[in-house]
């Protein structure tokens, strides 16, 4: 061929490659005939075929592929079909990858990638390859880019390779860790190996420590009777009975035995191994190790305990399911009398209520009757007494109306130094004991106050009037084990206890103190509601109440109210009510006549302008009709479809509000929740007297 003549500049094109680019129709591409090369195209040409590197060069816009021998090895079954083939055409699978190659590299931009990995199609089949891959442009000879040339070397077993090293190493580091795991978890205690021949012992670390072994002894050399001595001399003769006969029978070697630890107390361990023997059938070496088995064995005594005291335990949850049948019975007695209190108590409050007003309106028509004036004061008396007994039962059973607000016990103490005094007598002496910085409680202070002085009064009649009682208030914590048989939250509580030195109380008497009409006093000295009134009390302000009593030493009853972290309660500043009555207008909402009337001639005396409604119904119409009045007096309990709870709200939403005053025997639970009153709840409980009436009528419109 003339062209292939050394002035056509393709002197010293050696290899397979030089000549297959000699021989190859280069016409039919867009470099034209191999004679028609230019300088720069042959000269580098010639460049790629003398590198021993895997070289291919891509000319042209379309990077016609010229490349050499190490390429072609590279190429595999590609080769020679990549000869003068476009780029994209020859490696259709990374056709956008080989595009971008282009690009960049014909605008004089280069590119390097390193075990660049790329989806190749070898054989017809698709593999993942991992290339080092080096492209830089290749200048005409207009100095301006005309082709890329590009070095590729192959790094898939290098890639393939270190994959597996990094997989091996994390596969070493992960079972390492699991070693390191069960070794910090202490399970494991360490490795041994006896050498039986030279009678010496080798071991870990952890072998060395447990068996307390010197810090400058070899670990390949251990004398076997340190061990000994560090085992307990119960377990040892066990020990060395085992080990005899895996070394006499070659059967594995269990034992369970007590070490001496650095402290002086012992761990239990369990010691695994089997002895081997040489050729000859002769004991050689006993490898084995050390298994942590301490928490085992103190769970397995605590079973035998467990089950030694089994039948202690049975009795045991015999007596706390009697006792949960107890309480149980309990609960559902008190709420049966809650039930039947509750359902007397406004009925009956409701008789007391006419007896009371009539009596006093009798007593007003007869001033100057004697005979009359006594017999109003008995009569009053009688009922006062019937409406103390109402209001002890409705406390036994927690249904009693309760207003309470956040005090701390040294103002609680302070209202009621003076009155307790006066109510035991001066041969009675008390003391009180209250913390330097006293915890707030939210509790109905009347109530409380009558709870003390319940109390007060039976601790004075245990010592037969003289005597010493102790009031005393604690801030305590109380923890769940104190709290779980009581009903209570573990926390924080104040305790407020009573005490006496009396004569005490049995204790089948201490286990009937509160309940009702139980009492230890003679006739007529007691109705045996004053304790059941306190316990209801306390349960239903959330609290608890215990009682402890010794005979001949006195009797302590202690309470305990949760803390409170709210702001103290201030004193209400009431105004100052004016003397007598008022000329403001009252309706009245009551469905019983006879409480009706004589509710409105108490407060017509007082001059108090009065208008009457048999029930919240026809109390609503009245006022939905325009009636204005100045304070709405109503029952709690009435029939009809307005409830005393539907005028109040309706008061509160009038400009302005028009003030409310409810009155019931028992509330039902209507205008409170639990019974416990809102602050801005006014209720004045049957039976009531003229003064009281006229009192908390001044009272609710002055505020």
């Amino acid at each position: 061929m003339p062209f292939l003549s050394d002035h056509h500049g393709c002197q010293g094109w050696q290899g397979e490659m030089a000549g297959r680019i000699r021989a190859f129709d280069w016409a039919v591409t867009d470099l034209g005939a191999l004679e028609h090369w230019t300088p720069s195209l042959r000269s580098t040409v010639q460049f790629m075929l003398a590198s021993p590197v895997p070289l291919v060069m891509l000319w042209g816009p379309v990077g016609y592929m010229i490349y050499n021998d190490a390429y072609a090895q590279f190429a595999g079954g590609r080769h020679p079909y990549l000869l003068g083939c476009p780029v994209e055409l020859g490696w259709p699978e990374v056709a956008d990858f080989n595009r971008e190659i282009m690009r960049t590299c014909l605008g004089g931009g280069t590119l390097s990638f390193r075990n660049k990995e790329l989806e190749l199609l070898r054989n017809g089949v698709p593999e993942p390859v991992w290339l080092d891959l080096y492209y830089s442009p290749v200048a005409g000879d207009n100095q301006a880019p005309a082709g890329v040339m590009a070095i590729v070397v192959e790094t898939t077993a290098h890639v393939i390779s270190e994959q597996r090293r990094q997989a091996a190493e994390q596969a070493y580091r992960a079972e390492n860790e699991r070693v390191q795991l069960a070794l910090n978890a202490g399970a494991l205690l360490g490795s041994f190996v006896w050498d039986i021949k030279a009678d010496r012992l080798s071991g870990d670390e952890r072998f060395a420590r447990t068996f307390c072994y010197p810090l400058h002894q070899p670990l390949d050399n251990l004398p076997s009777e340190i061990a000994e001595r560090q085992m307990h001399p119960d377990d040892l003769p066990r020990v060395r009975e085992l080990v005899d006969y895996s070394v006499a029978k070659g059967g594995p070697y269990n034992a369970e035995y007590r070490v001496r630890c650095a402290d002086g107390s012992y761990r239990w361990l369990l010691a695994c191994g089997r002895c081997e023997f040489d050729s000859a059938g002769e004991p050689l070496r006993f490898p084995g190790v050390l298994i942590d088995i301490h928490e085992r064995k103190i769970a397995e005594e605590a079973l035998r305990q467990l089950s030694r005291n089994l039948e202690q335990r049975v009795a045991d949850e015999v007596q706390a399911r009697l006792a949960a049948e107890e309480q149980l019975r309990q609960a559902q007695k008190l709420e049966a009398i809650g039930g039947l209190t509750g359902g007397v108590a406004h009925d009956f409050n409701n008789l007391l209520q006419v007896i009371s007003g009539n009596l006093h309106l009798l007593a007003r028509h007869e001033p100057d009757n004697a005979n009359v004036q006594r017999r109003v004061r008995t009569a009053i008396a009688a009922v006062e007494r019937g409406a103390k007994l109402s209001t002890q039962l409705l406390a036994f059973a927690r249904r009693q109306p309760l207003s309470p607000a956040v005090y701390s016990l040294d103002s609680l103490y302070e209202g009621m130094e003076e009155l307790l005094q006066r109510a035991l007598g001066e041969t009675i002496r008390i003391q009180v004991q209250l913390p330097e910085a006293p915890w707030c409680i939210r509790v109905d202070r009347n109530q409380l106050e009558n709870a003390v002085l319940n109390l007060a009064i039976n601790a004075r009649d245990a010592m037969r009037g003289e005597g010493t009682i102790l009031i005393r208030g604690e801030n305590i914590s109380l923890d769940r084990e104190f709290c779980a048989d009581r009903g209570i939250a573990a926390g924080d509580y104040v305790r407020l206890s009573v005490a006496d030195t009396g004569g005490g109380m049995a204790p089948e008497v201490l286990k009937q103190a509160f309940e009702p009409f139980f009492t230890t006093k003679t006739e007529g000295q007691g109705t045996g509601l004053g304790l059941s009134m306190v316990f209801g009390f306390v349960k239903q302000s959330g609290g608890h109440i215990d009682m402890l009593s010794i005979p001949g030493e006195g009797t302590q009853v202690q309470l305990y109210f949760a803390r409170s972290l709210e702001p103290e309660a201030s004193d209400p500043v009431l105004p100052v009510p004016r003397s007598g009555g008022g000329q403001e207008r009252i309706l009245v909402v009551e469905d019983n006549e006879d409480v009706r009337n004589a509710a409105v001639e108490l407060l017509e005396s007082a001059g108090y302008q009065v208008l009457t409604a048999i029930n919240g119904d026809a109390a609503m119409q009245c006022l939905m009709d325009g009636l204005e009045v100045d304070l709405i007096f109503t029952d709690v309990v009435m029939p009809g479809l307005i409830k005393s709870s539907d005028l109040a709200l309706w008061a509160k939403s009038r400009t302005p509000p028009v003030a409310v005053l409810f009155t019931s025997g028992h509330t039902r639970d209507i205008i409170s929740r639990n019974h416990q009153l809102s602050p801005d709840t006014h209720l004045l409980s049957k039976p009531y007297g003229p003064q009281a009436l006229t009192s908390m009528v001044r009272s609710v419109l002055g505020s």
